[in-house]
């Protein structure tokens, strides 16, 4: 494979990872609405949707008595939105830019322990802590894949450096 498809390839992986951030925190918006989704899919018997359901309903419950809690939401989303931003860097330059790869594979690391902590002290079920600790799974996969591509660049590139 010769660096310009290694680049383009790295680069294609790159957008999957940006839309896939991006879309994470569109997804934090309109909670309500994707409640009821998945309500229609799961059925209230099975530990997803008696999760979905007890989850929606304390939701309802939070936005009439105190709806300014759901600032953390919309802080959630402008975080997913941020980190997007960031890895157009190593879209637009990736020899350059790899440290942010590395970071969000630090990033995608400490998802686990921390959805296993929090979410021990929130009282989330451990099959939801593992369906959140999936998305940092296979960030890291995905980010690893493209730091591999990166690195086969890397030796035969010169990096220029200017003070």
């Amino acid at each position: 494979m010769n660096n310009d498809i290694k680049i383009k390839s790295a680069r294609r992986l790159l957008v999957i990872f940006i839309v896939s951030l991006f879309l994470s925190g569109l997804s934090a918006i309109p909670v309500d609405a994707e409640l009821k989704v998945l309500e229609n899919i799961f059925s209230p018997d099975s530990w997803v949707g008696f999760w979905l359901f007890n989850f929606h309903a304390a939701f309802n419950e939070v936005s009439v008595q105190h709806p300014f809690l759901f600032y953390g939401y919309d802080w959630l989303a402008f975080a997913h939105f941020v980190l997007a931003i960031l890895f157009i860097g190593p879209y637009r330059d990736p020899i350059r830019n790899i440290w942010v790869i590395r970071f969000g594979m630090i990033a995608c690391v400490l998802v686990i322990p921390f959805a296993f902590i929090a979410g021990h002290f929130r009282g989330i079920p451990i099959g939801w802590r593992l369906i959140d600790c999936s998305f940092g799974v296979f960030g890291f996969v995905l980010l690893q894949t493209i730091l591999k591509r990166i690195r086969q660049i890397e030796p035969v590139t010169p990096i220029i450096y200017t003070r």
